[in-house]
């Protein structure tokens, strides 16, 4: 296994999959880290004053096939309710290890530890406070503040100790403490140390059992948090396991790419020893959507091996988008492209081009381009007959491009070894087709100079998305900067796992700054649908943003309206707004904080009441939730973002 600097440490290899080891700690006789399997939990949203809906809502989740079931517990009565909804659990005959989380109240914590077999404790709000206030403090100011930390915390690790109760330690962007972001900035760093803290002081009670987390819900700050979390913790010694999780990743497709980004790529370095998808649907569907994710690395370590390399050209800590030049509208600073396969489809009239955004009216005579239209159609050996829209640019093979009757917009797909023997080639523009085998000291030779080149990067291997990523190195250390399509083809999969599966291997790309477009083939699915999971991907990595971005949570006790029903409401009213980042929060635990990265916030603030915020500052309290939404498109009006939703 080859060696990696002790600055870019967090992964023993970065092409030969391995999980990170961490110690092995039991919770309720399900252990987690070690050699045991990559748990999954998901969390109920009943209020957990209600024993019924809980323990109703808890054996939903558990007979999903969850390893645990976490509940909220923002009070010490809800608290002391843990032990009648887990008396009923177990008395139906449910033994599946509980989770109390916690926020702000100690003694709750305290009162769960007795009763659960986990807490939950995040260090922004458990013993420190969140104002947003700028202030400075000196290394002696700061050390008198830990040491208050520790009086207040260190009783509850105690506590588990004695009690055989495990904790997580969670931190989440959106809630680092005042203190924290003095010293260290809104900052993965910051996330990392506000855990450590607390770490330490359970070290210095010899307390061990403590899982580690760095939730965001943005999948770029959470991939570099956790990074940065294991190459700290590499650097310190320890090896306590890992919760996985994307938080307020939203519903439906987006809340699965987004947390597939995330997760996704996390597992891909081998980091994570259990996962929760946090999606504003019924919980119980969070799980089978865990289990599709962790599943793919059950016989991941057999992988066909890829080269190793010792000093990886990229900085895993803080993405930076690689260099490339422009070719075309491809590379440099354009956004990635799409490339939209049709090769599977027969082109014979304009309304074939549907599937790929490109709607013609016959009667008008006039195409409409979609938001979502490919950059690129891939119409493979086919040749299109019909007169195409202006903006519309077509692959063909390369044979067929050679006998092609089009030439403007008509540009080649041409695999590297007859690249290099080709006699005719487009004086604008040529795709390249490349595996990491495929660049040899001839090739690379062969494209060095050549600016109509844009590379189109694929793998068969198991270990793809590090394939690829070697193969992104292996340009890097020769100085080769042609932009590249990542193509991947998922036949054989079924649509979930083909969301979660693209996801992980494009957006992890994307997010460690590697890509200029994107490819998807899978013959067995919908043209269209495999066009928008393509676009998807580029919104949740946030390069390519052609909608609204929603932050939302996935409910629990603690919220105040529901959540499911308001985030519909407010997404089909906003979603047509390409740009605009909206946060619907079922109460003010994770936010302002967490939607500070949003233009706007919609916050239950009591019953049947909303706050509105303008990133982090609050506009409006109090809202009837009757009209929140219209006072909401009027801030968004007043700043000059709206603009009304186009007809098809």
């Amino acid at each position: 296994m080859n060696q990696i600097t002790a600055t870019k440490q967090y992964r023993n290899s970065f092409t030969q999959y391995a999980r990170f080891r961490t110690r092995e700690v039991d919770i309720g006789g399900v252990p987690m880290g070690g050699d045991n399997p990559i748990r999954v939990q998901s969390m109920t949203t009943a209020n957990t004053r209600d024993t019924e809906a809980s323990v109703e809502e808890a054996i939903r989740i558990i007979e999903a096939g969850t390893d645990y079931v976490r509940l909220t517990a923002p009070s010490k009565k809800d608290a002391e309710n843990l032990q009648n909804i887990k008396d009923e659990i177990r008395r139906r005959g449910y033994q599946t290890p509980l989770i109390a989380d916690i926020h702000f109240t100690p003694n709750a914590a305290e009162i769960a530890a007795q009763i659960v077999e986990k807490v939950r404790v995040n260090p922004g709000n458990y013993a420190d406070k969140k104002r947003f206030q700028v202030f400075e403090l000196s290394d002696d100011e700061y050390n008198a503040e830990l040491e208050r930390i520790r009086e207040k915390f260190a009783p509850l690790a105690r506590l588990c100790k004695e009690q055989g109760t495990a904790m997580r330690i969670g931190t989440n962007h959106g809630s680092l403490s005042d203190r924290i972001m003095n010293r260290f900035g809104d900052t993965p760093m910051g996330m990392v140390e506000s855990a450590l803290e607390f770490v330490r002081i359970c070290e210095e009670e010899d307390f061990h059992d403590i899982v580690l987390s760095m939730k965001a819900s943005n999948p770029q700050v959470m991939v570099q948090a956790y990074r940065l979390l294991v190459h700290q913790m590499m650097q310190e010694n320890m090896n306590y396991p890992i919760h996985l999780g994307v938080t307020e990743a939203g519903e439906g497709e987006d809340g699965r790419l987004k947390s597939a980004m995330g997760m996704g790529t996390l597992l891909e370095d081998g980091i994570g020893d259990t996962v929760r998808v946090s999606l504003t649907e019924e919980p119980e569907k969070e799980v089978p959507v865990c289990q599709t994710l962790v599943n793919r690395y059950d016989q991941r370590p057999s992988h066909e091996p890829i080269p190793p390399i010792d000093e990886p050209p990229f900085d895993p800590f803080n993405t930076q988008k690689r260099s490339s030049t422009e070719v075309a509208n491809m590379g440099s600073n354009n956004v990635p492209v799409v490339v939209t396969d049709l090769s599977q489809k027969t082109l014979k009239f304009e309304e074939d081009l549907a599937a790929g955004g490109y709607l013609f009216n016959r009667p008008a005579g006039k195409w409409k381009v979609q938001e979502t239209a490919g950059d690129y159609v891939y119409v493979g050996h086919q040749h299109v007959e019909f007169p195409l829209p202006e903006e519309l640019n077509i692959v063909q093979d390369y044979d067929a491009w050679l006998s092609s009757s089009q030439e403007r917009n008509h540009y080649p797909l041409i695999d590297a070894e007859r690249f290099i023997e080709a006699e005719h080639l487009s004086p604008t523009l040529n795709f390249v087709e490349v595996t990491l085998d495929d660049l040899t000291p001839s090739f690379l030779a062969s494209i060095q100079d050549n600016t109509t080149i844009a590379l189109v990067a694929k793998t068969d291997n198991a270990n793809a998305m590090a394939e690829l990523r070697r193969l992104f190195f292996e340009l890097e250390l020769h100085d080769i900067h042609h932009p590249v399509i990542v193509k991947r083809n998922y036949n054989g999969l079924d649509e979930d796992q083909l969301l979660l599966y693209g996801a992980t291997d494009i957006g992890g790309l994307l997010i460690d700054g590697f890509g200029d477009g994107v490819m998807l083939q899978a013959p067995e699915r919908n043209t269209e649908w495999l066009n928008a999971v393509a676009f998807g991907i580029l919104q949740s990595s946030r390069m390519r943003i052609f909608r609204t971005d929603f932050i939302s949570c996935p409910s629990c006790g603690r919220t105040q309206f529901d959540l499911q029903e308001t985030t519909a409401k407010v997404r089909e009213r906003t979603d047509h707004l390409k740009g605009v980042k909206i946060a619907i929060m079922g109460c003010i635990v994770n936010g302002p904080g967490e939607m500070a990265d949003a233009d706007y916030g919609y916050v239950g603030s009591g019953k049947g009441k909303v706050t509105l915020y303008r990133g982090k500052e609050i506009v409006k309290q109090g809202v009837d939730a009757s009209v929140a939404v219209d006072e909401l498109i009027e801030l968004i009006k007043e700043d000059g973002l709206w603009r009304e939703r186009e007809e098809n």
